[in-house]
């Protein structure tokens, strides 16, 4: 694997680890404040993984991409 597709796999870990941890501060939350941080973190989380997504897809249509 090309150093670039991991580089792309290494942001689909981390935005599964913003999600998880999006969830837990959803939990575990006492306030307004951190019900905000978390959605933004959970938005962000997603927003990323589009874009990771789209890179994905074009390394895949250049003939990079190999699992």
């Amino acid at each position: 694997m090309k150093e670039c597709d991991k580089a792309i796999q290494m942001t689909f870990e981390i935005v599964d680890k913003m999600l998880k941890l999006a969830d837990y501060g959803e939990e575990v939350r006492e306030d307004d404040g951190c019900g905000i941080l978390y959605s933004v973190l959970r938005d962000s989380a997603y927003k990323i993984r589009k874009l990771a997504e789209a890179e994905k897809e074009a390394h895949i249509k250049k003939g990079w991409w190999q699992e």
